[in-house]
């Protein structure tokens, strides 16, 4: 048997899930309410992650690859097998596209949740998928296959027929994997070249094609569900617009740019589209759309035949759980609903937190997640993967988790969702979390001004947020003072004084911190600070000496905290852009400490540098009329590292310094270092070679993707380190190049 063509009805007991991270907890959460037991497998790399100790049961499938581990049909079907399970649910990602593996899903005697194996099949090959959409009357962009028998010429008349900019694309999968943006005839072969490694690492398979690259449109998709007994419904739409590397950040339903007609227009396309391969489970059709207004054109995009990533958005607007109806009808449960029943009720707008440097061109970040804790308040809806002490590493998806705001309008969604992610605590591990913040928050956005240029075109990524170095230097502040609280808790001698107290004229207090800043860099402060005899605190933030004394000011006042950034900057902009110095008056009115219980010693980590806890600061700026801002600063202690998290936006890292320099730390002029962790892929220089600003120097691959290192500079090879097939860590020395005087 080769379809799952089911009939009649088959209820569900145990399910397997066939994925890892934050998806196999959302399935097992609906999975669980509605009496399904609960089975994961998974690599040795996650035998601790969160989704296994969630299942019910948990099979090992060894390896720690995706190719080792969730992409061998034939582990996860004995993983099934050996747990009793009578029916699988692949998620997104790995085999959730993959026809082979439905097909031996239903092939062993179980239920596959999920469309019919030859529906998986017509779309999953995007360029027969077109084929199918023009058949079926849906509006289609131009493009061209790609053969390895073309030449040179070939390849260049394909793309002239197309239409420069044009995208190269793979064939066989998604998720911004295996593309290229190509705007003219010198850089086409590289493009293919390169979508084609990629999309064979990411695929298995590297086929590629030409396809017609609008600059500016809308990413607008229609959610359908279908059942066994015909019946075919749409969901509305989604707006999915914002996007990096073809990846989507932030997402959203309904879109603000589709009126009811466009609507009525787009879902009959999206339902036409599903019954022309006789679809049923959730799937969805996407569309490029250009234009506003009843009259926008729109192009079919392709059909993903799986749930999304961003369904949420749809279950908040329309009160349907999109897993549970996948349950419904994989055991042959009718629909019982019809079109005219569903309805939009207010708006639901997504975020995903990845581990990646949005001021480094998005670059996956690895590390251990130190801190997280989900905002409760405002209320919204996380569906993540990851605890404290979830390793970030550079084998899969760097994505953290989903935070989710429903509101009755897109402006209080926006800025509610904006708000729950400025009130989440979350360290260890470089991430997005202010760079989706300030989308949310921006003109563009809340405007509806929501292209797939939109990060290019607003800049936010790169752009330092107003009073950003001030800010940091109001959180090194509110570090030092949460330091001498938690020191004078634990003075072992005269602990009944007040901190900083001194019989005699001394210097002040100073705490060396490096700002841990992905716009900035890594930048040395040290905050002075002082006590005063009313129970304030004077403190100035600067690039000083650890032993440098605090030099008031020439008038010997203090200086003046107007303003909203409750500061003073103190002159011109210094190293990585910050203030030269900031000073600040405040008064502390509480400091609550709650230190971490050591789980296998079961005692308070008391001692530096092991020290663990987290902390509230309730404080007040002052001004020169002694009233100023109150504000609550939430702090918390990892070892050397403190994540700080502003009253209102903004966070920080800062990272305790020694007092003395690292007699290891290398530093190579013209060094060229790994940006993430990765693989070597390519070295293309020799030592000697001539080299000019721009070429690639190396390519690395990193969860699947490529990146590509330059030279920055005229100059010669002195140096090379990496090797085809290296495995380098983040920071790790490639090439030297010495640069033309």
């Amino acid at each position: 048997m080769s379809e799952n063509t089911r009939t009649q009805q088959r209820p569900l007991r145990r399910l397997l899930v066939a994925n890892r991270g934050e998806i196999v907890r959302r399935v097992f959460r609906t999975a669980s309410a509605m009496g399904i037991s609960t089975v994961a497998v998974y690599s040795d790399g996650d035998a601790e992650a969160p989704f296994v100790t969630d299942a019910d049961l948990s099979v090992p499938l060894g390896g720690r690859t995706a190719a080792e581990s969730y992409l061998s049909i034939d582990k996860v079907i004995a993983a099934a097998q050996r747990s009793g399970a009578d029916a699988v649910h692949p998620g997104y990602g790995f085999l959730s596209e993959n026809a082979e593996f439905a097909t031996a899903v239903i092939d062993a005697g179980l239920i596959w949740v999920g469309p019919p194996p030859a529906a998986i099949a017509a779309m999953g090959d995007k360029l027969a998928a077109k084929e199918t959409m023009v058949a079926a009357n849906v509006p289609t962009l131009p493009s061209v296959p790609v053969s390895e028998a073309m030449s040179p010429d070939d390849l260049a008349a394909a793309a002239a027929e197309v239409g420069y900019p044009l995208l190269v694309k793979a064939s066989a999968g998604g998720g911004g994997k295996g593309m290229r943006i190509v705007d003219s005839a010198s850089s086409l072969a590289d493009a293919v070249a390169a979508a084609r490694r990629e999309a064979a690492g990411a695929f298995g398979d590297d086929t590629v094609f030409l396809e017609r690259y609008l600059p500016a449109p809308r990413h607008v998709e229609i959610q359908v569900l279908g059942d066994t007994h015909g019946n075919v419904v749409h969901c509305f739409e989604r707006e999915c617009s914002i996007q990096r590397r073809h990846q989507k950040v932030i997402e959203e339903a309904p879109s603000p740019a589709v009126t009811p007609a466009l609507r009525e227009r787009m879902g009959a396309a999206a339902v036409a589209a599903v019954n022309t391969i006789g679809y049923h489970s959730a799937g969805t059709v996407e569309f490029l759309l250009e234009g506003s207004g009843d009259d926008a054109e729109f192009w079919f995009l392709e059909v993903n035949t799986r749930l999304q990533v961003e369904h949420p958005v749809t279950e908040e607007i329309t009160g349907l759980d999109l897993v549970r109806e996948q349950i419904r009808i994989a055991a042959g449960e009718p629909l019982g609903y019809a079109q005219a029943d569903l309805a939009i009720a207010g708006h639901a707008v997504e975020a995903r937190l990845y581990a990646e440097d949005p001021a480094n061109g998005f670059l996956p970040a690895t590390g251990t997640v130190e801190l997280w804790a989900p905002a409760s308040e405002p209320q919204a809806r996380f569906d993540s993967g990851i605890e404290m002490g979830s390793v970030v590493g550079t084998e899969f998806d760097p994505m953290l988790a989903k935070v989710v705001m429903a509101a009755p309008t897109r402006t209080e969604a926006a800025l509610g969702l904006a708000s729950a992610l400025d009130r989440t605590r979350l360290g260890g591990v470089v991430t997005n979390r202010d760079f989706l913040s300030a989308v949310l928050r921006s003109d563009e956005f809340l405007a509806g001004d929501t292209t797939t240029d939109f990060i290019d075109r607003t800049g936010l990524a790169t752009d330092s947020p107003p009073y950003r170095g001030l800010f940091l230097h109001a959180a090194a502040s509110a570090v030092a003072l949460v330091s001498q609280a938690r020191n004078r808790e634990l003075a072992t001698a005269l602990g009944f004084m007040t901190s900083g107290y001194r019989n005699s004229v001394m210097p002040d207090e100073v705490l060396p911190l490096t700002a841990l800043d992905p716009a900035a860099g890594e930048v040395d402060v040290s905050v002075a600070y002082r006590r005063q005899r009313d129970g304030s605190y004077r403190l100035r933030v600067a690039p000083l000496r650890v032993d440098a004394p605090y030099a008031p000011p020439e008038d010997g006042e203090p200086q003046s905290n107007d303003g909203e950034a409750d500061g003073d900057s103190g002159g011109g902009d210094g190293e990585g852009g910050l203030p030269d110095s900031s000073e600040f008056v405040v008064r502390p009115h509480s400091i609550q400490i709650h230190p971490i219980v050591d789980d296998l010693a079961g005692e308070v980590t008391d001692a530096p540098p092991a020290e663990q806890f987290d902390a509230e600061l309730d404080v007040t700026a002052l001004n020169e009329s002694g009233g100023g801002m109150r504000g609550t600063w939430q702090i918390s202690r990892r070892g050397h590292d403190w994540y700080v998290t502003g009253p209102l936006t903004g966070s920080a890292t800062l990272r305790e310094r020694s007092r003395f320099p690292d007699p290891h730390a290398e530093a190579v002029e013209g060094g060229l270092v790994a940006p993430m962790p990765g693989k070597v892929l390519m070295v293309n220089v020799s030592e000697g070679d001539r080299v000019s600003a721009g070429q690639v120097l190396v390519v690395m691959e990193a969860m699947k993707m490529e990146h590509q290192i330059t030279a920055p500079a005229d100059g010669e090879v002195s140096e090379v380190r990496a090797a085809v097939g290296d495995q380098v860590d983040n920071g790790e020395l490639l090439v030297v190049i010495a640069a033309d005087e």
